[in-house]
């Protein structure tokens, strides 16, 4: 995949030129970014495993699947210092992916999607701990909205049309408002452990990336060449520590694997969805989600999930 200039959009959330932060790293190039590659699958392990939770496969620090052994595409971006703090990745439909050997259900009894022109991306998180609030370089609204637009850039440049993604319900309120809203659904909407999930399914088009550049006022091309990234990733080469990260209400993955997760994961997602919520209608449909979570663990837990939610029910 190559870099694909887009025209600039009208800032709403502050205008953000500068250097762009993406790095794309896929079969072609993967040879020159092991560390960088190591570093992601880390950034993944502190996520996935450690701060949720979930039961992934971790070795030496680092967490892969069995999908990260397909060749798949990497965004990866980095920060001013040259840390990972985001990724996803973008797999081929025409093989094995999530959609079609992890979330089956959400399917109905329909076929897995099989496409060339479609990928699904998965494994999309963002470093929450590392990355600031506001909506400026180095805030977790900028480095969303700009991995956004490096997925949707990616496919547009490799002659992809549409992604699938399977989301929950703050990750569908975050596509809507930030002017990447899904088109359509797939199948139906399961229960994935304690949490709802859906399959979303987005065009890769000129107006939908317009519409992103549009909401976060990321004007800038922002994909980093080979030599950008290798250079700007060197400047972290120094030993890194525990950094504990979250998820901006990243794929319901946490769903498929939160049977086996902590009460404290349960926890965190519940404040994801009562935190997202903006508007009457948003806040009144999270409060009624995490009433139907509490519905689903024990008495002890319910006790103590409410407790722990009381002072966000206003």
């Amino acid at each position: 995949m190559r870099r694909r200039g887009m025209p600039a959009g009208t800032a709403i959330l502050g205008s953000t030129r500068g250097t762009p932060m993406i790095l794309v790293v896929d079969a072609i190039n993967k040879h020159k970014f092991h560390d960088v590659l190591e570093e992601m699958f880390r950034l993944r392990a502190r996520v996935f495993g450690e701060r949720l939770g979930w039961e992934v496969n971790i070795v030496d620090g680092m967490e892969r699947d069995q999908f990260d052994d397909l060749d798949p595409a990497y965004a990866i971006g980095l920060d001013d210092d040259g840390n990972v703090v985001s990724c996803v990745r973008a797999l081929q439909t025409t093989g094995p992916h999530m959609l079609s050997d992890v979330f089956a259900d959400i399917l109905d009894g329909e076929p897995p999607i099989r496409d060339p022109h479609m990928w699904e991306s998965t494994r999309f998180c963002v470093d929450t701990k590392r990355l600031g609030r506001g909506n400026g370089r180095g805030s977790v609204n900028h480095a969303t909205c700009e991995l956004m637009i490096a997925s949707l850039e990616s496919a547009m440049n490799a002659g992809v049309s549409d992604i699938v993604t399977v989301i929950d319900p703050v990750m569908n309120r975050v596509l809507k408002r930030s002017g990447n809203a899904p088109y359509d659904y797939v199948g139906k909407t399961v229960p994935m452990g304690k949490v709802p999930a859906m399959a979303a399914l987005l065009d890769a088009t000129d107006e939908r990336v317009s519409a992103i550049r549009t909401f976060s006022g990321i004007e800038s091309d922002v994909f980093l060449t080979d030599e950008e990234g290798r250079a700007l990733f060197d400047k972290s080469r120094t030993p890194q520590t525990e950094v504990a990260s979250d998820t901006v209400s990243t794929l319901p993955e946490r769903a498929a694997n939160d049977n086996h997760g902590t009460f404290n994961a349960l926890t965190s997602y519940c404040r994801d969805q009562l935190n997202a919520a903006r508007t009457h209608e948003e806040r009144a449909a999270a409060r009624a989600l995490v009433r139907s979570i509490t519905e689903t663990v024990s008495e002890k837990d319910r006790v103590r999930l409410e407790t722990a939610l009381r002072h966000m029910a206003d």
